[in-house]
C-alpha cells in the first residue's frame, strides 16, 4: 500500500504570461518615491498585486543603497518580482533576482483585481470571460466591471461598453471604449508611443500612453464627459474633443 502511495508522480509544468510594470527609479531617489506615492495616492490600487519589474538601466546606487529603495517598496505594497539593468555585482541573494531581456506575452490574460488596499477578501471580484481574441486585437463585447482587470498585450482593445471605476485596462495598442471611461485606460504598454485612447465619455481615473500618464486631477474639466482621443507628443500626453 505504502508503495502505491509513494510512487513518484512527474511535475506537471505549464507556462503562464504575465504583465509587468516596469519602474525606473530616477534620482534623488526620494523626491522619485514622493511622485511615486502620489501617483498611488491618486489612483487607488494602482500597483495592488501587480508584477513590477525594477529597471535600474539609468540609476547609478550602491547595494546598500537599492536593498533601502526595494524596502521603500515593500511598504508602499509595490512587490519586486525582478531587478533590470543592474550590474551582478549589485545584486544579493536577499534581493529580487536579476532579469533581462522582457518581451510581450502572447497570451490574453483577464484577471480580477480589488481596487482597496486591503487584504485579499473572502468574496474575490469577478473575472471576466474569455471574449474573442486575434493575434493583434481583442474585442470586449461587455462592460468592464468595477475590480476587473484586462490585459492585452499584443495589440488594440476594443470594448463595445464602459470601463468602470476601479476597474483598469492594459494594452499593448490602442484602447477603444464604446461608452464612458471610469476606471484606468493604460496603451502602449510595450513601449508603443504611437497608441491611442479613444473613448465615447471621458470619467477616467488614470490614462497613460507608453508610461506617460494623467490622473483625473490633471486633466482639463472642459473634457470631462466628452468624447476625446488621448495621444503622446513627446512626453506630453495630449486630449482632444473627437468632433
Amino acid at each position: 500500500m505504502n508503495d502505491v502511495l509513494t510512487q513518484p508522480r512527474p511535475i506537471r509544468l505549464k507556462g503562464r504570461s504575465f504583465l509587468a510594470l516596469a519602474l525606473s527609479p530616477e534620482m534623488p531617489v526620494d523626491d522619485w518615491l514622493v511622485q511615486l506615492d502620489n501617483l498611488a495616492a491618486r489612483s487607488a490600487g494602482f500597483f495592488l498585486r501587480k508584477p513590477i519589474v525594477l529597471d535600474l538601466s539609468s540609476l547609478d546606487i550602491g547595494q546598500d543603497e537599492l536593498r533601502d529603495l526595494v524596502a521603500k517598496l515593500a511598504t508602499r505594497k509595490v512587490r519586486i518580482m525582478g531587478i533590470e539593468g543592474a550590474k551582478a555585482s549589485l545584486l544579493a541573494p536577499d534581493l529580487p533576482p536579476a532579469l533581462t531581456d522582457g518581451k510581450g506575452t502572447s497570451d490574453v490574460e483577464i484577471t480580477a483585481v480589488e481596487e482597496s488596499s486591503a487584504p485579499a477578501a473572502a468574496n474575490p471580484a469577478p473575472t471576466v470571460s474569455a471574449p474573442s481574441r486575434s493575434s493583434s486585437s481583442l474585442i470586449v463585447s461587455q462592460p468592464v466591471r468595477s475590480g476587473q482587470s484586462l490585459h492585452h498585450a499584443e495589440g488594440d482593445v476594443t470594448i463595445v461598453g464602459s470601463v468602470a471605476s476601479g476597474s483598469e485596462v492594459v494594452a499593448g495598442g490602442s484602447i477603444h471604449v464604446y461608452g464612458a471611461l471610469r476606471g484606468r485606460a493604460m496603451a502602449g504598454t510595450m513601449g508603443n508611443s504611437t497608441a491611442r485612447i479613444f473613448c465615447r465619455k471621458l470619467e477616467a481615473e488614470l490614462i497613460a500612453i507608453d508610461g506617460f500618464y494623467l490622473t483625473a486631477e490633471d486633466l482639463e474639466p472642459s473634457l470631462r464627459g466628452k468624447a476625446v482621443q488621448i495621444w503622446l507628443e513627446g512626453e506630453t500626453i495630449k486630449v482632444a474633443a473627437v468632433i
